[in-house]
């Protein structure tokens, strides 16, 4: 009997997680990603928090009112265009209707995020990857005591999940991170958190997952996913050149970020993942009074909705802002302005002539949970949704998501596996 063959669709930190994890249960994985290397979209250049610390969800009253009275500010934190779309609306009609489990996804979030931090960091020692990782903590920053009351109650939510942070005085604010300007109500310091960058992590695991047998195909598009009278899933995809393949498979893992809401439908399933838009700047610190005066420790500023890391000796990254308006991946100036003026305001002694914007499209489900797991079919999962934490949960997902194909399709046969 063979080794069930697994196909993995994307190549993002959700897919390589996945692609890696299943390897390790030496299972024979092949990974499908449209660009000519791993996390070049939603993967790229995130907020660089591996933050636990951020796991409350968006379904908050709150939440609504911000929306609408910021619909038509084009640099609002949060901006949602007006156009309508079938999507669109039952996304936000699917979001209203969990309000009622934010405490409980809150809850679950962070037991996910903390549970995420042994394997990706334990992968990254045993495959010797270099990923600018900073063990410093994430502070969360406040200007008013209403934000600061409001997050006291997000930290007895978070304690229930397991994880500890605690509150401090803008004095203390400041011993944590001298190079913070401005004046503030408070902050919460969580020590457990740490920062990298995404890109290298998400390049480094995938070839280890390589280099453990993984066949990864780069530049290759999936025009169509059928599943089978007799269970197999097949692929049909396109290469660079325009060549077709098509390939069969025991299983298929959807991980393919706002793309999975497509996929998901052509095999029987619906999986209402949004493209919420975000935004972010590297500096690049090119003088040493720019270096001395970017911060070392990670920064999450409510108000702004805006997060900051430090990746390296010569890189700070500020990202953030959420915009729902479709698949659309431009990056809009006014959008990117609040990014600059935030590092003016908060960082003065900071140069920022040179900065590389970006946009990303984080994939969300409407409760702010990803979907991790089987579909309605034999051999179909999926591990997707992850929104504005795929980072921060990817890894504990990922094993999720393996366990639950192992447990589907190895069957002990002669020393050897056998497909379900």
């Amino acid at each position: 009997m063979s080794t069930p063959r697994i196909a993995i669709l994307g190549g993002g930190i959700t897919g390589v997680t996945t692609a890696y994890a299943l390897t390790l249960r030496g299972l024979d994985v092949t990974l499908f990603e449209r660009h000519r290397y791993a996390a070049m979209e939603t993967s790229f250049a995130n907020g660089g928090q591996l933050s636990a610390s951020n796991a409350e969800v968006w379904n908050l009253p709150s939440t609504v009112l911000k929306g609408l009275k910021w619909m038509l500010k084009a640099d609002a934190p949060l901006l949602v265009s007006p156009r309508p779309g079938w999507h669109k609306l039952s996304w936000f009609a699917e979001f209203l209707a969990a309000m009622p489990r934010y405490e409980r996804n809150t809850v679950e979030t962070a037991r996910l995020a903390i549970a995420a931090r042994q394997h990706l960091l334990g992968w990254a020692a045993a495959e010797g990857i270099d990923f600018d990782h900073a063990a410093r903590g994430i502070l969360h920053i406040y200007r008013d005591r209403a934000g600061f009351e409001h997050a006291a109650k997000v930290t007895a939510l978070l304690a229930r999940g397991g994880l500890q942070r605690r509150a401090v005085t803008p004095s203390e604010m400041r011993g944590i991170e001298p190079t913070l300007a401005g004046r503030y109500h408070g902050g919460f310091y969580t020590e457990s958190d740490s920062t990298g960058d995404i890109h290298r992590y998400t390049h480094g695991l995938a070839r280890a997952a390589q280099r453990r047998g993984a066949e990864l195909l780069y530049e290759h598009t999936i025009d169509q996913l059928r599943h089978e009278a007799d269970g197999a899933i097949t692929v049909l995809a396109r290469d660079g050149a325009g060549a077709a393949l098509q390939r069969r498979f025991d299983a298929v893992v959807v991980c393919a970020g706002v793309g999975s809401r497509a996929l998901a439908a052509q095999l029987g399933d619906r999986i209402n993942v949004y493209p919420v838009k975000g935004y972010s700047i590297t500096v690049h610190l090119d003088d040493a009074a720019s270096r001395a005066a970017a911060p070392q420790v990670s920064l999450l500023d409510d108000e702004t909705q805006l997060v900051s890391s430090r990746l390296g000796p010569d890189r700070f990254r500020v990202a953030g802002t959420a915009e729902f308006a479709g698949e659309n991946r431009d990056i809009r100036a006014d959008r990117i302005r609040p990014l600059v003026d935030w590092v003016r305001q908060c960082f003065p002694g900071v140069d920022t002539r040179r900065v590389v914007p970006w946009a990303g499209l984080r994939p969300m489900m409407p409760d702010m949970m990803p979907r991790v797991g089987p579909g309605r079919r034999p051999g179909v999962f999926y591990n997707t949704g992850h929104g504005h934490l795929g980072w921060t949960l990817s890894a504990a997902t990922a094993e999720l998501v393996a366990g639950s194909v192992e447990q589907r399709l190895r069957q002990p046969a002669g020393g050897r596996y056998a497909p379900a």
